[in-house]
């Protein structure tokens, strides 16, 4: 059975639609929005995908790539198990995810700011408390932002780094000012999304260690027990404190959450086919198309969804690190890109599913695609060197004749490469000072190896060597953490409201991070400065050519090969789990699914 769900909102008409600024300090509030109102009104009952009518309990068995070493999700060292932020921890806010960027009161019954955004003041629950019963205060807030910002992952510490300093009105109520040159809009939304950390627990542990111990927070599940490396049970909380709570109404359903760690995909898959795994997210376009003509797919047991998506295309892409001194010439990487022949992969690996991925902010009107920089935006580039084409229409990845051998890209890439003075002998490439030109890519699943190794035979084509390692999840994580390796595949993902988060995924700062998510190194004066007129536009014209410039710059860089994404969301499930009608821009959201009756 094939289902085919529609989002409930267009994403960008949302986004534009809520775009205002406003005039005077906002009291009170049971919401913000990154621009503009949030759609929901003070006396909403419950998110626009949840259904009050959800059962409760049951338990919602999931299957996980790889495998853990640590429960501590704020830890740079470690392979974390996934879910532990999410589940276990809360913040002052809840993110509604039927809007582009907007956020509800949760530990916070109120906030107040003002225009210029220059201040954020949050005034806590009474009612609000962690697991072992103690309740959330102000001073838990101000410990928990010293202390990601002191010894926190690299995104915490530049983001609440930004604050200048905080102060305690009472108990429960906390301002956050801010650098008034700093000009920065996100800023309180980031904070409102701060997991917040029991003082009393974790005063007394290593934030920075990755560890086993138990978590505590706020959160509506609890860890119930641990198979290191092979699984995770979560537990609802019966006492959770927020289950009258508007953000609580027809989420967190499970009693139960089971998160079992496969290393291999093969094997997870052949567990939900089994009945031992109960959702199934599908990444893989062969699988989807004919992988499920088995007996509970065909009875109708098991039901196939297809969800629209609502946001931009992201970026999954072969990752080149500028580090490494063969990849900081901007022609080698181009000739890269010119020998991933898209169209070959997709047709015989993939069925011709998947569409070729051109931007960072592909489908909607945030990406440079197809639009020409402005003078504003030029200004903002005034510091990178931007093609002429790129200046007119954004990024085009080449197109092949599909064949795999592609003559003239293969002549492309050799005169572009023998003009920066690269050299052919005995069927190897050379660098112009002898160098031979040869990388190792990094991977951790079967999938990408299989990918790899396709762009292997064609890089071959022109005398480059290309080494293709498997790692597990652990291994994989450290040469991440550090940045050892040549190249990875990497998939950046998008937002309708991208902000301060891209310092860490581009930013010149990050680049020398350990732990970032600049894999390339990117280190860019505009890149730089398109990231900070993202967080300071405050009209959609601004915001959309400071996304446009950012989109531009990263891709004029062939700092990646982009790869390919899919513009819906699949997934399939067994008959006994129930779901909303309506999902959310970002796709599905487990936690508003439920159990309809025994399994």
């Amino acid at each position: 059975m094939n289902q085919i769900i529609k989002p409930t909102r267009l994403g960008l008409v949302l986004l534009f639609s809520l775009w205002g600024i406003a005039a005077q300090a906002q009291s009170n509030n049971h919401a913000l929005a990154m621009h503009g109102d949030p759609t929901l009104p003070s006396t909403y009952s419950h998110f626009t995908d949840a259904d009050p009518r959800a059962l409760k309990g049951g338990t919602l068995r999931m299957a996980q790539p790889g495998s853990f070493d640590s429960l501590n999700p704020f830890a740079v060292r470690g392979n974390v198990a996934r879910n532990i932020r999410e589940r276990v921890f809360e913040s002052l806010m809840a993110r509604h995810y039927g809007e582009a960027f907007s956020l509800y009161g949760l530990l916070a019954e109120s906030l107040e700011t003002d225009a210029a955004r220059q201040y954020v003041r949050f005034r806590l629950r009474a009612a609000a408390q962690f697991s072992d019963g103690q309740p959330v205060r102000a001073d838990d807030v101000i410990f928990s932002w010293n202390l990601l910002k002191e010894q926190g992952k690299p995104n915490h510490r530049y983001y609440y780094s930004k604050v200048k300093r905080v102060e305690k009105n009472s108990p429960r109520e906390v301002t956050f000012h801010f650098d008034k040159d700093l000009a920065d809009r996100e800023l309180p939304l980031i904070i409102g999304l701060m997991p917040i950390l029991p003082q009393h627990i974790y005063e007394a542990r290593d934030i920075k260690s990755a560890n086993l111990q138990t978590p505590i927070g706020s959160g509506p599940y609890m860890i119930e027990e641990v198979t290191p490396g092979a699984q995770v049970v979560f537990t609802r909380n019966a006492d959770y404190w927020g289950n009258a709570l508007p953000t609580s109404t027809g989420r967190h359903n499970f009693g139960r959450l089971v998160d079992n760690y496969f290393r291999d995909e093969g094997t997870a898959f052949e567990s939900f086919k089994a009945g031992d795994i109960d959702v199934w997210v599908e990444n893989n376009p062969q699988r989807w198309l004919s992988g499920f003509d088995f007996p509970a797919a065909r009875d109708g047991r098991i039901t196939k969804l297809t969800v629209p998506l609502g946001t931009p295309s992201g970026l999954r892409g072969f990752v080149l690190n500028t580090r490494r001194p063969l990849l900081t010439d901007r022609s080698l990487r181009q000739a890269l890109d010119l020998m991933f022949d898209f169209q070959w992969v997709n047709r015989v690996l993939f069925g011709g599913t998947y569409k070729r991925t051109e931007s960072y902010f592909g489908n909607t009107a945030l990406s440079a695609t197809g639009n020409e920089a402005d003078p504003v935006e030029m200004q903002l580039l005034a510091d990178s060197l931007i093609e002429p084409e790129i200046l007119i229409a954004g990024y085009k990845a080449p197109v092949s004749d599909g064949s795999g051998r592609d003559r003239m890209l293969r002549l492309q890439a050799m005169t572009m490469l023998e003009e920066a003075g690269y050299t052919q002998q005995a069927g190897k490439l050379f660098s112009p000072n002898g160098t031979q030109v040869k990388f190792e890519i990094l991977v951790q699943q079967r999938a990408d190896q299989r990918l790899a190794m396709a762009w292997r035979r064609m890089l071959a084509q022109i005398g480059i060597e290309l080494n293709v390692r498997l790692l597990d999840s652990s291994q994989y994580q450290r040469h991440l953490q550090s940045f050892d390796y040549d190249i990875i595949i990497y998939n950046y993902y998008a937002s309708l409201s991208p902000g301060n988060e891209q310092a860490y995924y581009w930013g010149s700062a990050a680049a020398d991070t350990p732990g970032s998510r600049n894999y390339a190194g990117i280190r860019d004066k505009g890149v730089d400065a398109a990231i900070n007129a993202l967080t300071s536009a405050e009209t959609p014209a601004a915001f959309t050519i400071a996304a446009r410039a950012l989109d531009r710059a990263i891709m004029n860089g062939h700092y990646f090969v982009p790869l390919y994404h899919l513009p819906n969301q699949w997934l399939a499930h067994w008959h006994y789990i129930g779901h909303p009608f309506d999902h959310s821009l970002y796709g599905v959201r487990l936690d508003s699914w439920w159990i309809s009756h025994d399994n």
